[in-house]
């Protein structure tokens, strides 16, 4: 079967790639990681930063959105992951030239944080729309399923509670390393006695490393992010899938993001976001509860992320792991694979 894939995102690869374990007669055509195939683009061509960045690669989108539309003639089948901002436009063309086509939508739209119109949209242009988050089905009113959650099936680990091991995530994109290692540097420096584990994504070159992170000889690295995460007494952790991964192997952290000032203030201001942390906003609709502290902006200083790996309850943060484990039931790699097939 050939599956068109827009998949536009590092973590959206990943659970794709979980998925094929379960369908190895697929040949992918499209977006997505170059590991999985020939795309048409690689995940890292699409990269962007925030809202002004978009805006800038505005007509190249353009055009790559109706490079798919042409390849998808070849495809039995449609699936696009995440990235709503190019998919929900792209869902349109498709359905517009092939209205025959089955066209599923995994990772759902955060149409719970901001623009809930969104929905019309999705349930108009998809055919089956698979949510990871329980909660988020209630939102629409046709198609929606829940699935289960991708990272509990590509979490294999659990934290073992080693004192003494601290992991630092500033990110993957240039503008989240330049804005948060500094200062993560200097956490470290006041950490001398710890063992300081630098998480670099593990598709980062040696080349790369040094052009993004600079001198990080303080730091030993690794790039197996849920291994290090599990053997780690605490992280400091740039917002992200990072979050959610360190919640479910049980490994306390607090949050740390420095956007830049229009997308914090399009974020804040207009369109209403409240709490970054995946974690926190899957348990604030489960049980009104919140698992992990979130340090935003002027708030990311030394002395703030000191008094989080102090002061952090780490009882209560493991009962809350639980919590969020037994909400999200299951993975959903599998489930998403029986539907490709269907």
């Amino acid at each position: 079967m050939k599956l068109l894939v827009s998949a536009l995102e590092p973590s959206s690869n990943l659970h794709l790639k979980e998925v094929l374990k379960y369908s190895s007669d697929i040949e992918l055509l499209g977006i997505f990681d170059k590991s999985l195939g020939t795309p048409l683009y690689d995940v890292s061509d699409m990269a962007i930063m925030g809202f002004v960045d978009a805006i800038k690669k505005l007509r190249w989108f353009f055009k790559v959105a109706d490079e798919l539309v042409e390849l998808a003639k070849d495809a039995d089948k449609i699936l696009l992951m995440d990235s709503s901002g190019f998919n929900i436009p792209l869902a349109k063309k498709l359905k517009t030239a092939y209205p025959n086509k089955e066209i599923i939508y995994y990772i759902l739209p955060q149409v719970w944080a901001s623009r809930p119109k969104r929905v019309k949209k999705l349930e108009l242009y998809c055919d089956r729309l698979l949510g990871i988050l329980p909660f988020e089905i209630d939102y629409y009113k046709t198609k929606a399923e829940y699935v289960g959650h991708p990272l509990l099936d590509e979490i294999k680990t659990q934290n073992s509670n080693q004192k003494g091991t601290i992991a630092f995530m500033p990110g993957s994109r240039k503008g989240e390393i330049n804005r948060l290692l500094p200062i993560f540097k200097e956490v470290r420096a006041k950490l001398s006695d710890k063992k300081a584990i630098l998480i670099i994504p593990s598709n980062f070159s040696d080349e790369k490393i040094t052009s993004l992170y600079g001198d990080i000889s303080e730091f030993e690295i690794s790039k197996n992010t849920h291994e290090t995460l599990a053997k780690s007494e605490f992280a400091f952790i740039c917002s992200g899938t990072a979050t959610l991964e360190s919640a479910l192997i049980g490994t306390p952290f607090t949050l740390s993001y420095i956007a830049k000032k229009i997308d914090y203030f399009i974020g804040k201001r207009i369109l209403n976001i409240t709490q970054v942390g995946l974690a926190n906003i899957i348990l604030s609709h489960y049980n009104g509860s919140t698992l992990h502290n979130e340090l935003l902006q002027d708030e990311v200083t030394v002395e703030n992320l000191l008094k989080e790996y102090h002061h952090t309850n780490r009882d209560t943060f493991s009962q809350k792991s639980k919590e969020l484990r037994e909400y999200l039931a299951h993975g959903s790699s599998k489930k998403v694979a029986s539907i490709l097939r269907s």
